[in-house]
């Protein structure tokens, strides 16, 4: 069993968490409860299609999805509304502003 990091739990597609697609979108709402940190993650691969059907999408802990992808570390204070695309070059990966496309750049990149 994988120890959580006590950062919430988060809605993330299944198919980032049954390795069908790579995690590609994040954004921030108001959480529902309290142990909702707010985080939600779509994977490269989710239609609108599939994204409708609700059982598509699971809670899960925030560490759970920092194992699956260590990239989303920095992003977790980030505040409600943010919304991000994260993308893919070759061995790098950075996010991007999904509204602007702008590189977001973080402490001491």
């Amino acid at each position: 069993m994988k120890k959580s990091m006590n950062m919430g739990g988060s809605i993330v597609s299944k198919n980032i968490l049954e390795k069908k697609g790579r995690l590609k979108w994040c954004f921030r709402e108001n959480g529902v409860n309290e142990i909702d940190n707010g985080w939600r993650f779509l994977s490269e691969i989710d239609t609108d299609e599939y994204l409708k059907n609700a059982a598509n999408m699971v809670v899960c802990d925030w560490g759970t999805i920092f194992e699956i992808e260590p990239a989303i570390l920095p992003i977790f204070d980030m505040p409600v509304g943010t919304d991000l695309t994260l993308v893919y070059e070759g061995q790098k990966k950075y996010f991007i502003f999904t509204d602007t496309g702008e590189k977001c750049v973080f402490g001491s990149e």
